[in-house]
C-alpha cells in the first residue's frame, strides 16, 4: 500500500471511531438530556487541548457474538488536556457504545490514564456513564473494576480524583467513584447510582422503587451524603468541575494555585456585627459570616465553593480564597439545629479537613457549637464513633490552621472543631464567645442545683445563677488568659486577622511520627 492509501485507512478508521455507536444512537442520548461523551470532554477541557489515546483499543471477546462486535474506542474516551492551562487526565465513558458497559481493555484504557496522571502527577477526572459490568466478557469485566479500585487506592490522597455521575452508575462501579476525592452527579432523570437497582430491591424487600428515587443526585446530595456537588444538567456539573479544579493543586506536593485579586487583605466588614446574634440562642446562617471574610470578585461576589450543601446543614464546609490563597473552610451553622455536631456532620467535617490536609489546603474554622446532639438514636448509631472522626481530622493535619470562635465552643465539641489542644496554629475569638465545659443553663442547673431547690423563687436565683456563670466563665477571657486563645479580636477585622495568620504559616512544616500506614480510614 502506497502512503496515500496508509493515510486513507487511518482517517477512515477515525472517522468511524469519531462516530461512536452511530447517528441513532447519539440522538438517543441527546433525547435523554445528555451529551455524547466526546461532547462532555470538549465542553470540559480547554478549547484544541485535548489529547486522546487509546483511541485504537478493541475488545477481546469472543463469546455471545462479540467476536462480530464492533466497539468504537471500546466504549470509553481517554486521554488528557488542560483546565484554564493545567494539566489534567480524563476518560468519558460512552453510553451509544454498548451501553458504556465495561469490559477488559475499557478498564484498561482508564487504568492507563489513572497511571500516567500518577506519573505526572496531574488530577484525573471521570465521567461516568455506563450501564455496568459487560456480562458477555465475564470474569474479566470484574477483574477491570478490581484493577481500577486499587489504582484509585494508590491514587488517593495524591493527586485528586474527581468523578461525575452523568448517567447510570451501578453495582460494583459505583465503588471507583466513592474511593475517589469528589462526586458530582446531574440532577436528570438518567443519571444515578446505586450497588443494586429496583428489580433486586423489589424482589428482596417488596418495595417498588424507581432509579431515581433509588440513587438520584438529591438522594446522594442530601440523604447519602456521597454527592459533593450537583448540577442541573451536564454543562452544568462541567462547570462545576472546571471551578472546583480551579481551587486544588495538581498533586500532594504542591500548593494550590494563587490567584490575583483585587479585594483588600485588610477590608473591615461591620456587618457582622449584625449578622451573628447578640442572644446566643439565637440562629443565623454563618454562610453570610463566610461571605463577608472570603475574597471578593469585582462584582462584589464571595469566591466560595460550598461542598455538600443539602447534606448535614448543621456544618458548613467548602473552598473558598482569601488575598488569593485557596483555604479550606469549616463552620457550624447555628440556623439548622442550632449547629451541633451530630453523626453526618461529623463525617463531612472529618473528610473534608482530610482532604485539604491531604492536598496541603489551609483549614479555616469558624465555631458556634453548642456541643454533640443528645438522644438514644444518636448513641446507639456510633456518635462516639463518628464524632471521633473530627477529633482524629484535626489531630493529624500538618496543614496551617487558624480557628475563630464566634459565640458558642461548649464542651467536647469545643475541643473538636479546631482547637488549640488539638494543634490550630491560631485561635482568635469575637468579644461574644463563650467557653466552657458545658452552657450557662445546664452548668447552673448542676453546680445550684441545691441553691435554686430550695429558694423561694427558684426561677429567679436559677436566672441570676445563669448569668453569674457566664460572667465568670461564659466568655474568651478565661481561655485567654491561659493561652488557649491568641486574641480577642473585633468580629470587622476577622479577615485581615485570619489572612496575616495565614501568611505567617506559608512555610509552616510539622511531621507526624512514621506509621505503616499515614492515614489510617476511620
Amino acid at each position: 500500500m502506497s502512503m496515500e492509501e496508509k493515510l486513507n485507512e487511518l482517517y477512515e478508521r477515525r472517522k468511524k471511531i469519531l462516530a461512536m455507536g452511530g447517528e441513532k444512537a447519539v440522538e438517543k442520548q441527546h433525547a435523554k438530556g445528555k451529551l455524547t461523551a466526546r461532547e462532555r470532554i470538549e465542553k470540559l477541557l480547554d478549547p484544541g487541548s485535548f489529547v486522546e489515546i487509546g483511541m485504537f483499543v478493541r475488545h477481546r471477546g469472543t463469546e455471545f457474538g462479540m467476536d462480530k462486535r464492533e466497539l468504537p474506542a471500546d466504549g470509553v474516551i481517554t486521554g488528557y488536556g488542560t483546565i484554564d492551562g493545567r494539566l489534567v487526565f480524563v476518560y468519558a465513558q460512552d453510553f451509544t457504545v454498548m451501553g458504556g458497559s465495561l469490559g477488559e481493555m475499557h478498564a484498561a484504557k482508564i487504568k492507563r490514564v489513572m497511571e500516567l496522571a500518577l506519573e505526572a502527577g496531574a488530577p484525573v477526572i471521570g465521567l461516568n456513564d455506563s450501564g455496568g459490568a459487560r456480562i458477555q466478557e465475564g470474569v474479566d469485566s470484574l477483574k477491570g473494576y478490581g484493577e481500577i479500585f486499587k489504582m484509585n487506592t494508590i491514587l488517593s490522597g495524591v493527586v485528586p480524583q474527581i468523578t461525575a455521575i452523568m448517567g447510570p452508575c451501578a453495582g460494583g462501579a459505583v465503588y471507583s467513584p466513592a474511593i475517589g476525592d469528589f462526586i458530582l452527579m446531574v440532577d436528570n432523570p438518567a443519571s444515578f447510582m446505586f450497588i443494586t437497582g429496583p428489580q433486586v430491591v423489589k424482589a428482596v424487600t417488596g418495595v417498588e422503587v424507581t432509579p431515581v428515587q433509588l440513587g438520584g443526585a438529591m438522594v446522594h446530595a442530601q440523604k447519602a451524603g456521597q454527592a459533593h456537588l450537583i448540577g442541573k444538567s451536564d454543562e452544568e456539573v462541567l462547570t462545576l468541575i472546571r471551578r472546583l479544579v480551579s481551587y486544588l493543586p495538581s498533586n500532594n506536593m504542591e500548593k494550590p494555585p494563587r490567584v490575583k485579586t483585587s479585594d483588600l487583605p485588610f477590608r473591615k466588614s461591620e456587618r457582622l456585627y449584625e449578622i451573628v446574634p447578640d442572644d446566643p440562642n439565637k440562629p443565623y446562617d454563618v454562610r453570610d459570616v463566610i461571605y463577608e471574610i472570603v475574597d471578593r470578585d469585582e462584582n462584589g461576589n464571595p469566591d466560595f465553593l460550598e461542598i455538600l450543601p443539602y447534606f448535614a446543614p448543621n456544618a458548613v464546609v467548602g473552598f473558598g480564597r482569601m488575598n488569593g490563597q485557596t483555604v479550606g473552610i469549616v463552620a457550624n451553622n447555628p440556623k439548622y439545629f442550632a449547629g451541633v455536631l451530630d453523626i453526618d456532620s461529623s463525617d463531612k467535617i472529618a473528610r473534608f479537613v482530610r482532604t485539604c490536609d491531604a492536598f496541603n489546603i489551609p483549614i479555616v474554622t469558624l465555631v458556634d457549637v453548642p456541643g454533640y446532639l443528645p438522644g438514644v438514636d444518636q448513641e446507639s448509631r456510633g456518635i462516639i464513633r463518628h464524632g471521633a472522626k473530627v477529633l482524629y481530622a484535626y489531630a493529624e493535619a500538618t496543614v496551617p490552621m487558624v480557628t475563630v470562635i464566634l459565640r458558642k465552643a461548649y464542651g467536647g465539641a469545643y475541643l473538636a472543631m479546631g482547637s488549640k489542644h488539638l494543634g490550630a496554629d491560631f485561635v482568635f475569638a469575637w468579644p461574644t464567645a463563650e467557653i466552657a465545659v458545658m452552657g450557662p443553663e445546664g452548668a447552673a442547673n448542676i453546680i445550684f442545683r441545691k441553691e435554686i431547690a430550695a429558694a423561694e423563687n427558684p426561677e429567679e436565683v436559677r436566672q441570676q445563677k445563669i448569668a453569674e456563670y457566664r460572667e465568670k466563665f461564659a466568655n474568651p477571657y478565661v481561655a485567654a488568659s491561659r493561652g488557649y486563645i491568641d486574641d480577642v479580636i473585633d468580629p470587622a477585622e476577622t479577615r485581615g486577622k485570619v489572612i496575616m495568620a495565614l501568611e505567617a504559616l506559608e512555610s509552616k512544616r510539622v511531621k507526624l511520627p512514621p506509621k505503616k500506614h499515614g492515614n489510617i480510614p476511620l
